[in-house]
């Protein structure tokens, strides 16, 4: 027989533990379902400099503990496992677990975070959080006066080399094609920014450095010539993915897989589905706006479900 629960939340960084946190203050009783990887994104960021709050900055692993702690501190059930299929065409919701288990579900909140693409590279895994790193905005600060690399041709890596040359000595940009795929505009800010140097036709063969970052070694597919540039930081800019893939078909998304949500609220087009967190947000994808959304997620909910007499 299924378990039959007030308020589920999928996802445990800092959407998911702050819907839990205001959930469970509101006496809901949620049930919070980890994922994979517990604590989202955090768990694999060095320093959290910019979260208010922590004067002296914290570990990203740290933070996320913190976060749980204060979750289960007012009672949320979490628990360490993964919800891969739902059903959200009739009320109660169902949702089951990896192991198969049952759930319903008078409401959910869908905290599924995103995950950065990488461009799979052992060094790139080996050395992420020492100098390799996909958020220029987190941890571009810790680059301050030293030299860089982004690797992408979109929008999103001439953001980030943008904002990263406003604190960098030098940024070089690596497109592996002979052409930006970012606005015309954006491509313009880059060239005229004198510290930004674009290396185009070029892929990325190796990170290199033991303990940090001290360089990368590139390949030109045009010249067929490997060169190595001396750097401190590398940032992957080539896109998110929106854990979001067991809603298809269910909830409304975008073209690139995340999900909208309804003017300034977290409600989506099923009723008492809720989202928060970088799995509806493509813009702004920073911890404190994910909380931030996760609150928004969890007050819907209450309300929502204080509407229909459930509570």
């Amino acid at each position: 027989m299924a378990e039959h629960i007030h308020c589920v939340i999928i996802g445990s960084g800092p959407a998911g533990y702050t819907a839990a946190l205001y959930a469970s203050r509101a006496n809901l009783k949620p049930v919070l379902f980890t994922g994979l990887q517990v604590g989202g994104q955090l768990t694999i960021t060095s320093e959290v400099e910019n979260y208010p709050g922590y004067p002296n900055g914290i570990l990203g692993p740290q933070m996320m503990e913190d976060f749980r702690k204060q979750a289960e501190r007012f009672g949320t059930d979490i628990r360490y496992t993964l919800i891969n299929k739902v059903d959200f065409s009739q009320n109660p919701k169902k949702l089951w677990t990896d192991d198969g288990k049952e759930i319903t579900a008078d409401a959910v909140i869908v905290a599924t975070g995103a995950s950065a693409k990488w461009l799979g590279l052992e060094s790139e895994q080996r050395l992420n959080g020492f100098g390799v790193s996909a958020c220029a905005v987190c941890d571009g600060f810790f680059y301050k006066g030293k030299t860089v690399a982004v690797v992408g041709g979109g929008d999103t890596a001439a953001e980030e080399a943008l904002y990263l040359s406003k604190l960098c000595k030098q940024v070089n940009l690596i497109v592996r094609r002979d052409v930006m795929r970012a606005s015309k505009i954006m491509q313009e800010r880059i060239q005229k920014t004198p510290n930004i140097t674009i290396y185009w036709n070029t892929e990325t063969l190796e990170i290199l450095g033991e303990k940090v970052v001290t360089g990368a070694r590139f390949k030109n597919n045009k010249t067929n010539e490997i060169f190595e540039l001396p750097i401190e930081g590398f940032f992957v800019a080539i896109g998110h993915q929106p854990n979001t893939q067991i809603f298809k078909g269910q909830l409304d998304m975008d073209e690139n897989g995340y999900i909208i949500t309804k003017g300034k609220s977290s409600y989506t087009n099923v009723e008492g589905v809720f989202a928060a967190g970088d799995a509806q947000d493509h813009i702004y994808r920073q911890a404190v706006t994910a909380a931030g959304s996760g609150c928004m997620a969890a007050l819907d909910a209450e309300r929502w479900l204080s509407s229909k007499g459930i509570i």
